[in-house]
Formats: structure tokens, sequence, C-alpha cells
């Protein structure tokens, strides 16, 4: 299999506490691969969820990437690699901490992410970005714009967002302070796929783990006119199942 191209701040942070290890912004994997993306009409970055160590997000970028070129997209997919599997992610005793941590973590990589995002728009303006996110890594996505929308140069910078299985809250959309940044960092929509039959997002939700994960019953509230959000019916949470029921993109 051919090497995967991607963004990684693996190694970062503690899997135990969330702690910040490292202060530069992000590896590239296969720098010259990043060089041959200059000047591409358009750019899909794949952001994993929960649990998954370097293989896991390698194999989301996969399956990303084939769902794609089924559908009609012949551009880059390439993937966010970021320590999502914190010490006790597997055991149900741990479940809870393991997670909080996680989310720590994802916060943490919106400002790794908005780095990467502005740093390749200076050598690639042209470029639209997309931004692919299962699970926690809307969580990702959502700190991203949160970071990029402090300097008015980005405006628009990130052209749509797709949000699958996604774990935050169903009111953060029409809340006042995150749908101006939505509003302001993503230039044409952000596309929810939420899936009442999600097991995961169900038992999350229900554990009192997430509260209300936008991902389970679509969004609440009054709506930026740029959001939309689509019913579909996977088998189970994972991305796979996700990319399987997918039928139109971008």
């Amino acid at each position: 299999m051919k090497p995967i191209t991607r963004i990684s701040t693996r190694g970062y942070y503690d899997l135990s506490t969330g702690k910040t290890i490292k202060t530069n912004f992000f590896y590239l994997y296969l720098k010259k691969d990043f060089e041959k993306l200059i000047g591409s009409k358009d750019l899909t970055i794949m952001i994993h969820g929960f649990q998954n160590d370097k293989a896991g997000a390698i194999e989301k970028v996969v399956i990303a990437k084939n769902r794609l070129r089924k559908l009609g997209y012949s551009y880059p997919v390439i993937g966010f690699s970021y320590d999502s599997n914190t010490t006790g992610s597997y055991s149900i005793i741990h479940a809870k901490h393991a997670l909080a941590v996680g989310q720590i973590i994802a916060k943490k990589n919106g400002r790794n992410l908005g780095k990467f995002i502005e740093f390749f728009k200076t050598t690639s303006p042209k470029t639209k970005i997309r931004l692919i996110g299962h699970s926690l890594g809307s969580q990702v996505i959502l700190s991203t714009t949160e970071y990029l929308a402090k300097k008015s140069q980005n405006l628009g910078i990130i052209d749509s967002v797709y949000f699958f299985g996604a774990s935050i809250a169903d009111d953060i959309l029409s809340s006042k302070k995150y749908s101006k940044i939505l509003k302001n960092v993503i230039h044409k929509k952000i596309i929810n796929h939420y899936a009442p039959t999600d097991d995961v997002l169900y038992w999350a939700n229900k554990a009192g783990y997430v509260h209300g994960p936008l991902g389970l019953d679509g969004a609440t509230g009054k709506q930026i006119s740029k959001y939309h959000q689509k019913l579909v019916k996977p088998k189970n949470h994972r991305f796979a199942s996700y990319a399987a029921v997918l039928n139109s993109y971008p």
C-alpha cells in the first residue's frame, strides 16, 4: 500500500492526562508529498475519532479516500493524526476518564490543525480546504475554527466541513459564540450526517459522557444558513459504516 500523507501530532500530548509534551505545531509525514499538494484545486483532510492509534488513523484516510473516489472526487485526501488512543480508552472502568482526556487533547489540537491550514494557505492560497471529522474528530474541527477565528485574514479559510457521528453538543451550532465563528471561518457549508441509531453515541449520551451529541439527533435551536443535516442509517458508529452510506461529495 502506498504510504498515506498526513499531518501528525502523535506524541505531542500525554495519553493519561492530556498535558502538552511537545510545543511544535505539527509534523508532516512524507514532506515531499505535501509539496506536490501545492496548487491543487481542492484538498480534503480526514480527522479520525476516539481510540485510534497511528494505524487506525491511516485506515480512516484510506476509507475516506476510497469512498470519495467512488463518488467522483479526484483531489487529494490526506489525514490528521492525533493522540486519541488515550490510556484506558478500551476499558469500561476507565472509559469516562479516557474520553475526558481525549476531549482535552482534541481541543488542544485545534491550534495544531489551524496552524497547518494557515501555513498551507500561504503557500497554496487558491486550494479549497475541506474537513471531514468522525466522532471526536468533530471536536478537533470545532476547536480549529475557534483558533482560526481569532484572525480576520482567516475569513472563509475553510471551504466546507462534514461531520459523521459527531460527539460535540447539539446546541453548539446555535450558540451565539460558535454560530458566529463557524459563519466567519467556513466559506460554503457544514454538513452534519446524524444517526439516531448510532449505538455508541446513544450509550455515551445515556451514560452522561457526552450530553446531547450532534451526531445522534441532529442540531437544536436556530441554525446558520450554511448548516445542513442529513439523516443517515449506518450499521454502527464506525467511520467505515458512515462512509458506506455517504452518497454525495463535496
